[in-house]
């Protein structure tokens, strides 16, 4: 069996699906890697580190997608939507793709992989199960993110971190409120306790206060009634708009306290809720800082904008994007671990076997012999399309 391993070509982009590391285990898993050259370089994996490990370069992506039975990318179409077309025509029918694909927003590029036959998994919909926490690259990506977070936050700060005595008097530490205590969350709160701030930490999900308290944040309490705060899936779910604009008046006060807010709260294909408001950065010390990584699905603070960073009433807030990739060798090293023990999930004697019965491969499957097979996306479609029809009919 080939995996093609091709470069990324979405703008920005840094990471590599595959890592000279893994290599390893996937030649005893019986499977050779054909690697498009200049794949790994922008991670600071050299091809000479890949070709050491028994990898095979060519300097050809038609040549990757021609050869191969599995492409791995970290951004397949969808989740690379412009540059992503130009690989339409590179694919076949029966050829597995696996990467990135935020599937459950871009439902025209689920329909264009199905055209091609080709059968197409969607790492980011892994279910949130003990028995695919190793598969789970959401998670790792998350917590990277969280980290280069508070790093961005502490290098844009006009103060430090940590309390300091010293002979001109004693520098107090600054105060970090970070909101969800989720992978990312977890991940900020660890990273700017290490860097010596008072830490301050909130989900919907009181059962996480006991996470939150033992990285050495203060857990913050709201009188709020959340009922269910996560699906079934194990991630955030929306809560009604009432719910929100009680949190927002409870919050206020934290926010206006804090020298640094990171905002972690995203719901998987819908618009980030909104829980910073203008109100809110007004009654911020001027110099604060406000990091958003929810940007890519609209920002939890009302005044951000994704991808840049602004400064208003006095704070700077930052509309971080596709922060894993600003830390590409560690990034794409966990992406690596992740994809290639799914695809080895997918293997069974040799052979790509697909179990439908297991929850695994069904909630990550999206497309197979030239039709959509998610369930979920299907009803996304169906909702879509009643849409468009009651639209035609007005």
């Amino acid at each position: 069996m080939i995996i093609g391993v091709p470069k990324e070509t979405f703008p920005g982009e840094r990471r590599v699906a595959v890592t000279p590391d893994v290599l390893t285990f996937l030649k005893k898993s019986g499977m050779e890697v054909l690697l498009e050259v200049g794949a790994g370089v922008e991670a600071g994996y050299p091809d000479a580190q890949y070709t050491g490990k028994g990898a095979l370069n060519t300097g050809s992506r038609s040549e990757v997608f021609a050869k191969a039975d599995v492409i791995l990318q970290v951004r397949s179409l969808g989740a690379n939507p412009v540059e992503g077309m130009k690989d339409i025509e590179l694919l076949r029918q029966g050829q597995v793709v696996i990467g990135f694909a935020e599937p459950l927003t871009e439902l025209d590029a689920v329909k264009q992989m199905a055209d091609t036959g080709v059968v197409h998994f969607a790492m980011e919909l892994m279910p949130r199960i003990t028995r695919a926490q190793s598969m789970d690259a959401l998670s790792s990506m998350a917590s990277i993110a969280g980290y280069k977070a508070v790093l961005l936050a502490a290098e844009t700060l006009p103060r430090m971190f940590p309390m300091s005595m010293t002979a001109a008097g004693t520098i107090k530490p600054a105060r970090v409120f970070v909101i969800g205590a989720g992978v990312a969350g977890l991940q900020a709160i660890a990273t700017a306790r290490r860097l010596g701030a008072v830490v301050k930490g909130y989900d919907v999900r009181h059962a996480v206060k006991e996470q939150v308290q033992s990285l050495g944040a203060k857990f913050v309490e709201m009188e709020l009634e959340t009922g269910a705060a996560e699906d079934k899936g194990g991630y955030a779910k929306a809560m009604d708009e009432e719910f929100y604009r009680k949190q927002r008046e409870l919050m206020k006060s934290v926010i206006s306290d804090s020298d640094v807010v990171i905002t972690t709260a995203a719901v998987p294909g819908k618009k980030a809720p909104i829980l910073v408001t203008e109100d809110m950065i007004k009654g911020m010390v001027p110099g604060s800082v406000v990091v958003d990584l929810a940007a890519e699905r609209g920002g939890n603070c009302d005044l951000t904008k994704p991808g840049e960073t602004i400064i208003v009433h006095g704070v700077t807030i930052m509309g971080a994007l596709n922060l894993a990739s600003t830390i590409p060798y560690h990034a794409s090293q966990m992406y690596a671990k992740n994809i290639t023990t799914f695809l080895k999930h997918l293997v069974k004697n040799g052979e790509l076997h697909y179990d439908l019965e297991d929850e695994i491969t069904r909630e990550t499957m999206l497309t197979r012999d030239k039709k959509v097979v998610h369930l979920r996306l299907l009803e996304l479609m169906g909702k879509s399309k009643l849409g468009d029809d009651q639209g035609r009919n007005k």
